[in-house]
């Protein structure tokens, strides 16, 4: 496990859990005969099931009582517990920022490495380590600021690994400051007369960089939030996944209209494969087509269902899922849940496709491959 100072962690077998080398390894030193006369009569022992308290480290959780990180934190312990993976072979690889500080708080490897870098780190992982699920956790301000061009070729590139963005719309380790995406007008520390930069979706630019997995999901929304988190990482691709994250220093109150009880149903719409788009507390409103621009719609006033979009998460074409994430509060609901999810040829695979077939014709002779082709000398 990391000290106080350290930004590589490690754990230790935790308690419980069966040694990296099986047993049954050792009796291979002498020969097949031995390993048939040391075969056991019975069948072997199951491995412990892990539960979410399984998945947590002995470090002090250094967040603000009450951030949203906790939730998310508590999500993916719950997640993880699910998915059978043993824990040497999970890593978490994280930037700088309070998100990035993920990485010590779970009882498996972990990163935590230099700003905007994570995407980088996890793609020569991922591509040495294909063994490995790999996640990387970033912020608005480490992924999208001087992390977008490492996010960006990561996510085009569809690496096997998970992204999780925790978006507060706020500096909040550095006190304050505003983000790439906050709002227009946003009075900050390094804004006082307000933002005059135009907000970045993270939503529109991962499915402009025609990511194979997208969705978004909000701390609060428990049961919501571990829906998406396991979605993405069943998913065979890079999965990339936006969470609503309140930073109830610097930023409270980012998301209430899509957490207050009185407004939420009216302020999000939750995405349904092959269901069409209705929201509102009382399932009466709907989002139609209008050419290609949405608009919102009242059910009952001769319109129907059937008049509606109707989501398709699965469409190679992903037009309708970049108009999705255009739509903002107050002029549409904001939808939560998955956007898209289709299969792509993994760049890893690839890869380790392109270098085993390279292997397969033999050595290499250096001198051959300088002297090939067209070549001249220079007196």
């Amino acid at each position: 496990m990391p000290d106080s100072q350290g930004s590589i962690t490690a754990s230790p077998r935790p308690r419980g859990t069966v040694p990296d080398v099986p047993p049954s390894d050792a009796t291979i030193i002498g020969g097949a005969s031995a390993l048939s006369a040391a075969a056991p009569t019975t069948a072997p022992a199951r491995l412990p099931v892990l539960t979410p308290n399984d998945y947590a480290s002995d470090q002090d959780v250094r967040w603000c009582p009450g951030c949203g990180d906790y939730s998310i934190l508590a999500q993916m312990k719950k997640v993880l517990a699910t998915l059978g993976i043993p824990r040497e072979k999970l890593v978490f690889v994280s930037g700088i920022g309070c998100s990035s500080r993920f990485p010590y708080y779970l009882n498996t490897y972990g990163f935590h490495s230099i700003h905007g870098r994570a995407p980088a780190i996890a793609t020569g992982l991922k591509v040495t380590r294909p063994d490995l699920m790999v996640w990387v956790i970033t912020g608005d301000g480490d992924g999208l600021s001087i992390g977008g061009n490492h996010l960006m070729h990561c996510i085009r590139r569809n690496l096997d690994i998970n992204i999780v963005l925790f978006n507060n719309r706020i500096y909040g380790l550095t006190k304050g400051q505003y983000s790439p995406t906050s709002p227009l007008g946003k009075i900050t520390k390094s804004t006082p007369m307000g933002v005059i930069d135009n907000p970045l979706h993270p939503l529109c630019l991962a499915i402009g960089c025609e990511a194979t997995f997208v969705a978004r999901s909000i701390d609060t929304n428990i049961k919501h939030l571990t829906m998406v988190l396991q979605r993405a990482a069943e998913h065979r691709g890079t999965s990339f996944v936006e969470v609503y994250q309140n930073c109830n220093v610097f930023n409270d109150g980012a998301f209430d209209y899509a957490t207050n009880r009185e407004t939420k149903s009216d302020a999000t719409l939750e995405l349904e494969h092959g269901k069409p788009l209705v929201f509102g507390k009382n399932r009466n409103k709907g989002i139609r087509l209008n050419g290609m621009t949405p608009e919102v719609v009242e059910l009952g006033k001769g319109i129907t269902e059937d008049d509606l979009l109707f989501h398709d998460e699965k469409a190679p074409e992903p037009t309708l899922a970049y108009l999705l994430s255009r739509m903002t509060y107050p002029e549409f609901p904001e939808p939560i849940g998955v956007f898209r999810a289709v299969d792509r040829p993994k760049y890893d695979e690839l890869m380790n496709a392109q270098i085993a077939e390279a292997r397969s014709k033999g050595e290499g002779d250096l001198d051959k491959l300088f002297h090939a082709g067209d070549t001249w000398v220079v007196s």
